[in-house]
């Protein structure tokens, strides 16, 4: 990856976006579309597909169509490992393409990106690839006259609802255990990040993928994902994002079919510093990419530093010193550390959220904004009550609140001090203390000293009202499968 070719990857025109039904490359019905404004600058780059019912329908039918028919449920599993291996070779083989293309929709920083949203899209399609045939059927253990047999089935049509941060990485936590486990797709990109996810199926289909099994629909989330929620053939449905569009899909499930719905949603994650940390300068380092990478747009954030009294102030003055020096701006050059926010609509309810900040460390404003695109800078708020807005509520930015405590106890009840439990994380010297942490925050992945990186080896999933269910691992295949009982009597 080098500038050169970055800077020639993003002076290309974006091709007229098209959505994929059945293997087809259409546009809306209603001719209406929706005007794709790239963060960096506020350029409109490119008009996406503004589906209403009747195309989300088609695209339901044709993955209804393609799953009744077997072209892919049925098909040996040696034969979906092969095509989704291949699917993983083209991605890998045009990943800048996919980065460059992706971070002019959604600002991410191109370093991040790379490796976040293709190669990580390509890893998590290589592994469900590699899990496909070697997920057993049950004998139970019955009388020597009766034989039960457990076996585990694709559900049908699988729809999935993605956000804009990362749209690859997302979505193919979702797409590839579902299609591995033989079941067609029906997919929602966010209408701000629609982009690589549309050229990324492209290459699905050129790697094989038989028609039906993948299909993209674009569009508003009031209209296409709501369609998609209420749609009486989609027997699962898979969603990252918001609790409040979270509790809509199931109300929406209620009023239809019964769907089974599966959610991630926000986390408003502690990171918590012990002063008996081995290494301050390794923990105020993963602090403040833990937060401010991606300007702060990622699901496990950690946007809550909790510090031990004894070592407060130095500490945050260190983490402050890192923040100062990160450089914000273009998301296409490779020197960036913070690039955009993704849409004029969230930078400002970032600034209406900074508005109410009582003491501000460091940042707190929004800048660069004579380039046109969507700039804050990675801002600390101290001094602030745990129970205040900017504490308790999921703000989604560059925003790091910071409390104090004093002991072990304390620090495990303003961390549970949420009703979200995503993530967190623990620095600390005591092997005893970590065990103990573990143990005490409610939150589906918790750090010990490190924040990020967890690969799909392991489930991610959420406590309280971060969702149910899990991305990665080999518990993600859980969702996609029906378990049938055949009982046999001898």
């Amino acid at each position: 990856m080098d500038q050169e070719a970055i800077n020639a990857l993003r002076q290309e025109t974006v091709q007229p976006p098209k959505m994929i039904l059945g293997g087809r490359a259409v546009s809306a019905r209603s001719g209406k579309s929706i005007d794709v404004v790239s963060p960096i600058d506020g350029a409109t780059i490119a008009q996406l597909p503004d589906a209403n019912e009747e195309d989300v329908q088609e695209a339901v039918t044709g993955a209804r169509n393609c799953f009744d028919a077997h072209t892919w449920s049925k098909q040996p599993p040696a034969a979906r490992k092969k095509i989704m291996h291949k699917w993983a070779d083209l991605i890998e083989a045009n990943a800048l393409e996919l980065a460059v293309l992706g971070v002019r929709d959604n600002g991410t920083e191109i370093s991040m990106a790379f490796k976040a949203e293709p190669l990580s899209a390509a890893g998590t399609i290589r592994y469900y690839a590699e899990a496909l045939d070697k997920i057993y059927g049950e004998i139970a253990p019955t009388a020597s006259d009766t034989l039960g047999l457990i076996h585990k089935e694709p559900v049908g049509v699988v729809g999935a609802i993605v956000p804009w941060n990362f749209p690859l990485m997302i979505a193919a936590w979702k797409i590839a255990p579902a299609i591995a486990m033989g079941n067609s797709v029906v997919i929602k990109p966010s209408e701000t990040a629609s982009l690589s996810l549309l050229k990324m199926v492209e290459l699905a289909h050129e790697a094989g993928l038989p028609d039906g099994v993948l299909n993209v629909v674009t569009g508003s989330g009031a209209v296409a994902g709501k369609a998609l929620a209420m749609s009486m053939d989609v027997d699962v449905l898979a969603f990252t994002g918001s609790g409040g569009v979270g509790r809509q899909l199931m109300q929406y499930s209620a009023q239809s079919n019964l769907k089974r719905v599966f959610l991630e949603l926000g986390g408003k994650s502690p990171h918590i510093v012990f002063d008996d940390c081995d290494d301050l300068d390794a923990a105020a380092a993963a602090v403040v990419g833990g937060i401010f990478r991606n300007a702060g747009q990622v699901c496990v954030a950690g946007s809550r530093l909790l510090v031990q009294s004894s070592i407060h102030d130095d500490f945050v003055r260190k983490v402050a010193a890192l923040a100062d020096e990160m450089k914000v701006g273009d998301p296409l050059r490779l020197e960036t550390q913070v690039g955009a926010l993704n849409s004029e609509i969230h930078l400002q309810r970032i600034l209406a959220a900074l508005d109410k900040a009582p003491s501000v460390v460091t940042g707190g404003k929004q800048i660069l904004s004579e380039t046109g695109g969507y700039y804050v800078a990675p801002t600390i708020v101290a001094d602030i009550a745990p129970d205040h807005e900017l504490v308790r509520d999921e703000v989604f930015g560059p925003v790091l609140t910071v409390n104090k405590f004093d002991d072990e106890a304390e620090a495990v009840t303003l961390a549970n001090d949420t009703e979200l439990g995503l993530a967190a994380g623990v620095w600390t010297g005591s092997l005893g203390r970590a065990h103990r942490m573990v143990s005490a925050i409610r939150a589906g992945v918790v750090h010990v000293n490190t924040y990020g990186g967890a690969d799909n080896t392991v489930p991610l999933g959420g406590f309280k009202q971060s969702g149910n269910g899990h991305d990665k691992s080999l518990h993600a295949l859980d969702k996609f499968i029906n378990k049938k009982t055949a009982w046999i009597k001898l």
